[in-house]
């Protein structure tokens, strides 16, 4: 099964260290996951949505260490606002020019069906994921999203986790599509996740809008992964390994990015480290002094 990781751009530093230990001790890490993917966008990315980018590293940087580790490079491109005058913007084009040529095929996380179609006839080798920015809380809107040839991967919204029924029922050429969102702390109340969503398309337009108010109790204490583990719609490791693979799922995301170094590398060590050798990950990670963790 594949791990999908957060902050291609954000985490460069932090996956400068990881990558090398993940290749060169890969007893000391869980034999039953690999990565599928790194995924994000660097900041004043007029194409990003999700998450307002902070990512500063070099792109052609981030290109050559997901080629020298063989690792498909995500581009999250999940703004929900574009518009055809959005097209032409010279930064993400470049980002598309670079990533495309990947030794590794590169995938490109979106929820415009403009910008899918203007993807596909410009750069044609990117393989697209529905993004979870579009909200599909109905099981039947999902399914219908997971029968779009568009699509080879598709992230529900994180409230169908645990829709075990529906999800059984999916075909196996379904369920290789699905890429469950594990980690997310967002209220599994909330009404009004698409409008933060749209916030945050507006800004990364360079729109001026005022912050998105969270009505959630738990919103001022930022996110807190112990807090995720009590979301009802967590994955953790043993539901992996126990519910989802059994039942013919591979794919999982890993929230993250606008996060800590900190908080990701933690991540990292529960979903993907055994428990005997994630001290060693985590001093080696620690001691690099280049390393801003937080």
């Amino acid at each position: 099964m594949y791990f999908h990781l957060p902050g291609l751009f954000e985490f460069y530093e932090l996956y400068r260290l990881f990558l090398p230990l993940w290749r060169e001790h890969r007893d000391w890490f869980y034999d039953w996951c690999d990565i599928g993917s790194i995924y994000g966008a660097p900041m004043d990315c007029l194409w990003g949505g999700g998450r307002v980018g902070f990512g500063q590293a070099d792109p052609a940087d981030v290109f050559d260490l997901m080629n020298e580790y063989g690792l498909s490079a995500r581009l999250t491109f999940s703004n929900s606002l574009l518009k055809e005058e959005h097209l032409s913007d010279k930064k993400c084009n470049a980002l598309c020019r670079i990533f495309s040529a990947a030794k590794k095929r590169s995938g490109v996380i979106i929820y415009s069906d403009l910008l899918a179609e203007y993807l596909k006839e410009k750069y044609p080798d990117f393989y697209l994921v529905s993004s979870t920015t579009r909200v599909l809380t109905d099981f039947d809107d999902f399914e219908a999203e997971l029968n779009r040839k568009d699509f080879e991967y598709v992230v529900p919204d994180f409230r169908l986790n645990k829709a075990f029924e529906r999800l059984t029922s999916l075909s196996q050429k379904q369920k290789d599509k699905v890429e469950f969102l594990c980690n997310e702390c967002c209220d599994f109340d909330c009404k009004n996740r698409r409008q933060c969503y749209e916030n945050v398309s507006r800004k990364n337009l360079g729109q001026e809008v005022p912050e998105h108010k969270c009505a959630s109790s738990a919103a001022s204490g930022g996110y807190r992964f112990s807090l995720a583990m009590k979301n009802p719609a967590f994955i953790g490791i043993e539901d992996i390994q126990k519910i989802y693979l059994p039942m013919g799922f591979s794919n999982f995301k890993i929230e993250g990015r606008g996060l800590g170094s900190a908080i990701v590398l933690e991540f990292l060590l529960y979903y993907m480290t055994k428990p005997e050798h994630q001290l060693q990950v985590r001093e080696a990670i620690y001691l690099d002094s280049m390393l801003d963790l937080f």
